[in-house]
């Protein structure tokens, strides 16, 4: 019964820090795929995402997003801001390699 709670709850790393159970982690890097996954997508199709659409795949605020400038790097993507329709900012994603 011990065994159980001590292994289900996250363990330390030695120097106190928390670490996480290996299948948080790996439901993590799942994550991480599909996100990859969809950006590759919308680079290979050409598909104009919004800012805020653009911070959702990144996984960040939209104003991390618009105060970058113009033309910015992440991952392995090139981001551009392409045009504004009314008061959406439409961002395009190329892959470099």
């Amino acid at each position: 019964m011990i065994e159980s709670t001590v292994s289900s709850s996250p363990s330390t790393d030695g120097s106190g820090e928390r670490t996480l159970s290996d299948q948080t982690r790996v439901m993590h890097l799942r994550h991480l795929m599909e996100t990859l996954r969809m950006a590759d997508e919308i680079a290979n199709c050409g598909y104009l995402i919004t800012s805020s659409e653009l911070a959702d795949l990144m996984d960040v605020n939209a104003s991390a997003v618009t105060s970058r400038g113009d033309t910015w790097s992440w991952r392995n993507w090139v981001v551009s801001r392409v045009r504004r329709e009314g008061n959406q900012i439409l961002w395009q994603l190329e892959r470099v390699d």
